[in-house]
C-alpha cells in the first residue's frame, strides 16, 4: 500500500502521455493530485513527468481496467477519467462509469466521434450547419456532386486530424478521393458537406449545469488551403479572433446549443464554427480538452485562463470555479506549423536563434537528421510547431513571420 501521504492525494487517470498531454499532467500536479498516465509507446515524454504510468493502449478497455483494478489495489481510489487531444471520449465514458466517477453521456460520446450522427443530431435540434450527406458509393458521390455543384468537403465520419478529408472542387479526381476517404474511415463510412468561405473560429468551452462558459475563442489558420488541396491543411490560428463583439456572442450561443444538442450539460466541449451570411453555422464539436496548443498555450496566453484546470475538477466531481473562467488579460498569440518539402531532412538552421527570442514559447520539431519527411495529407505529417506571444495579434504576427525566415528545414529531394 501507499503511504499515508500518499493515500491522501486524489488520482486521477489521464489518457495519453505523449507532449500534448504534458500541460495536463503538470496541471493536475498544481491542483495537489496524483496523475497515473497511460500511453502504448514506452518512449512517452509524459511518463517523465506524471507520478504513476503504465504502458498501455488508450484504447484497450479491457486492460485499462485491469490496470485500475491493480492501481485502486495497490495505491489507492482513482478520482476521475480525463483525456487531452485524443479523440477518444467514449473510453472515458467507459472507464468513468466503472469507477463511478463523473462523465458525459455514453450517447454523447458516440455522436461526437461520428460526423454524420453528429450533423443530423445539430438539424434535428435546430442547430445550423452546412448542408451535408451521406455518401454510399462512388456513384452516389458523382451524383450528388451533378446535384449540388463545388465546391464541397469529403470526410471520413470517423477520423480526426484532417486525416482522409478532401476539398473538392472542379477538376478533382473523384473516384482516388473517394477510395481514399473510404479506406481511411475505421467503419468505411464517409460524408460530402457545402465547403462554406467563411472565417473559421475554434472554441474551447466548459459546460457548467448547462450553462456554456468560452473563454477558448480563435481564428484559425487555412493559407495553405490552396498549396495542399485537395487536402485541407489547418495551419495554427491567434488570439484574440477578429470578430465584433456581436459575432462572438452569436458563436457562444450557438457553441451552447450545440452542446446540449448532443447532452453536454457538465464537461468540456471543443467547437468548429463558421462565419456565413446567414450567421455562424456548427462545423463540428468534440466532447474533449483540445490538444494542438489550443488548451495549453492560446488560452492562457491569451487570457490568462486554464481551462484544463476546470475540466480536472469536473472529472473528480468537484465543481469548477467559474470566476477563474472570465478572461484575465488580452494578449496576441500565434501558433504555426512547419511544412517543409518532403524528402530526407539534412539540417535545420536558425533553431537557436530563435530560441533566444523573450517572446517564444514553444519551438519543437518533430524530425531528427536522417529520417524521412513525408508529403503533407493530414495534420499528422506537421514536421514542427511555435507558438509566439506578444502585446497585440499583430506584434505576435510580425514575429511568427520573422519566425518563418530565419528557421531553414534543409532536405533532399525525393
Amino acid at each position: 500500500m501507499a503511504e499515508k501521504g500518499q493515500q491522501a492525494r486524489q488520482t486521477i487517470l489521464l489518457l495519453g502521455a505523449s507532449a500534448d498531454q504534458i500541460f495536463a499532467i503538470r496541471t493536475a500536479q498544481s491542483m495537489g493530485l496524483r496523475v497515473l498516465v497511460v500511453d502504448r509507446q514506452a518512449t512517452s515524454p509524459g511518463f517523465e513527468f506524471a507520478d504513476d504510468h503504465a504502458k498501455i493502449s488508450t484504447t484497450d478497455i479491457p486492460e485499462l481496467k485491469r490496470l485500475i483494478d491493480r492501481y485502486q489495489r495497490d495505491k489507492g481510489p482513482i478520482a476521475g477519467v480525463l483525456v487531452m487531444g485524443s479523440d477518444i471520449p467514449q473510453v472515458v465514458c467507459e472507464l468513468a462509469s466503472y469507477l463511478g466517477t463523473p462523465h458525459i453521456p455514453m450517447r454523447s460520446a458516440e455522436l461526437s466521434t461520428n460526423k454524420y450522427l453528429m450533423k443530423c443530431c445539430f438539424a434535428d435540434h435546430g442547430v445550423p450547419v452546412p448542408w451535408f450527406r451521406s455518401i454510399h458509393s462512388l456513384d452516389e458521390l458523382i451524383q450528388t456532386v451533378g446535384q449540388q455543384g463545388y465546391p464541397l468537403v469529403l470526410k471520413p465520419v470517423d477520423r480526426s486530424g484532417a486525416r482522409g478529408v478532401f476539398y473538392l472542387n472542379q477538376g478533382c479526381d473523384l473516384k482516388v478521393l473517394y477510395e481514399q476517404s473510404r479506406d481511411l474511415s475505421f467503419t468505411g463510412q464517409v460524408m460530402v458537406e457545402e465547403f462554406l468561405p467563411g472565417l473559421q473560429i475554434s472554441t474551447e468551452t466548459v459546460m457548467w449545469q448547462g450553462r456554456a462558459h468560452t473563454p477558448g475563442f480563435a481564428d484559425r489558420n487555412y493559407e495553405l488551403l490552396h498549396r495542399y488541396a485537395p487536402n485541407i491543411i489547418e495551419n495554427g490560428g491567434w488570439v484574440p479572433s477578429r470578430v465584433t463583439s456581436g459575432q462572438r456572442q452569436a458563436v457562444e450561443r450557438l457553441v451552447e446549443r450545440a452542446a446540449l444538442a448532443l447532452g453536454v450539460e457538465n464537461g468540456v466541449v471543443k467547437g468548429d464554427v463558421v462565419l456565413t451570411p446567414e450567421g455562424p453555422k456548427m462545423i463540428e464539436m468534440a466532447t474533449r480538452l483540445s490538444g494542438g496548443d489550443f488548451s495549453e498555450s492560446l488560452i492562457p496566453l491569451g487570457c490568462g485562463v486554464n481551462i484544463v484546470e476546470a475540466a480536472i475538477n469536473i472529472a473528480i466531481g468537484r465543481e469548477p470555479d467559474l470566476d477563474l473562467l472570465r478572461p484575465r488579460f488580452q494578449k496576441g498569440v500565434v501558433n504555426r506549423y512547419f511544412f517543409p518539402e518532403p524528402g530526407t531532412l539534412i539540417r535545420i538552421e536558425g533553431a537557436e536563434e530563435v530560441r533566444r527570442q523573450p517572446w517564444l514559447h514553444k519551438l519543437e520539431f518533430w524530425y531528427q537528421p536522417g529520417d524521412r519527411v513525408p508529403p503533407v495529407r493530414s495534420h499528422a505529417d506537421r514536421f514542427g510547431v511555435f507558438v509566439i506571444s506578444a502585446t497585440t495579434r499583430e506584434e505576435a504576427e510580425d514575429h511568427a513571420d520573422w519566425v518563418y525566415r530565419t528557421i531553414k528545414i534543409v532536405t533532399s529531394t525525393p
